[in-house]
């Protein structure tokens, strides 16, 4: 028996050489092998899925694995973006519903170290604070704290997975509303940064013309002043008479 590690693209595994030559010395049937992975990761599309293939040489059998993506895939996966935020104290990239990290939490509990489903479910909403998303219009650290109050007790003890349409379409509109703010204040910083570049350059300006002699030029970026020649003078000899 052999155990292959993969990591393959949701229900799109592409043949490749090191899948190839693991497999083809067994003379297991490689094209077989990829469209069975793919019918069996076709739920992760879109996610990098890691996939334990267990092959018997001597049957040319095989058994696929299928494990779950991480948590932040199945984060973004679920927000449909494609990248977390890399400033999350500055930049806010979705806005997740409480239900929506339950349902990740079940999908993620049985690979997760956490013996207890509330730690499971607090380990992701600490990924949700650090690809800087919100969970239900407010900062997950609100969020965790409102757990120890008892706030959402019934949610977790129900384990309730369903995000009514109305309640998406409320958090969608609240976090356009903060994408707006965000891109205004970026548009703002661009602006004064700049502003203050263009001041800079002004004053070296003002201060190279006011050291300089009236009508003389500045040399060129990279070029130095050329020194001034000494000035020969030439003494004759009177003439012979």
């Amino acid at each position: 028996m052999a155990l292959i590690k993969l990591m393959v693209d949701g229900g799109d595994m592409k043949p490749g050489p090191a899948v190839a030559q693991q497999l083809g010395p067994m003379g297991i049937n490689l094209g077989k092998v990829i469209s069975d992975i793919n019918t069996a990761t076709k739920d992760f599309k879109g996610m990098t899925v890691p996939v334990s293939l267990d092959v018997n040489a001597k049957t040319k059998t095989y058994t696929i694995k299928v494990l779950s993506p991480s948590v932040s895939a199945l984060i973004k996966k679920e927000l449909g973006i494609e990248s977390g935020s890399g400033a999350r104290k500055k930049t806010l990239v979705g806005n997740i519903s409480f239900e929506q990290t339950i349902s990740i939490t079940k999908v993620k509990e049985s690979n997760m170290l956490s013996k207890e489903f509330i730690s499971s479910l607090k380990s992701v909403i600490g990924s949700c604070m650090s690809l800087g998303i919100l969970i239900d219009n407010k900062d997950p650290k609100e969020i965790l704290d409102e757990i120890e109050q008892g706030k959402f007790n019934r949610e977790i003890k129900e384990q309730r997975t369903e995000t009514s349409a109305e309640k998406k379409a409320q958090l969608a509109e609240y976090f356009s509303k903060v994408k707006s703010q965000q891109d205004a204040a970026k548009k703002k910083e661009e602006e004064e940064k700049a502003a203050a570049e263009a001041v800079k350059a002004a004053e070296a300006t003002a201060k190279v013309g006011a050291g300089a002699p009236a009508g003389a030029t500045a040399p060129a970026a990279g070029q130095t002043a050329a020194k001034p020649e000494a000035v020969k003078s030439e003494v004759k000899a009177p003439a012979k008479k």
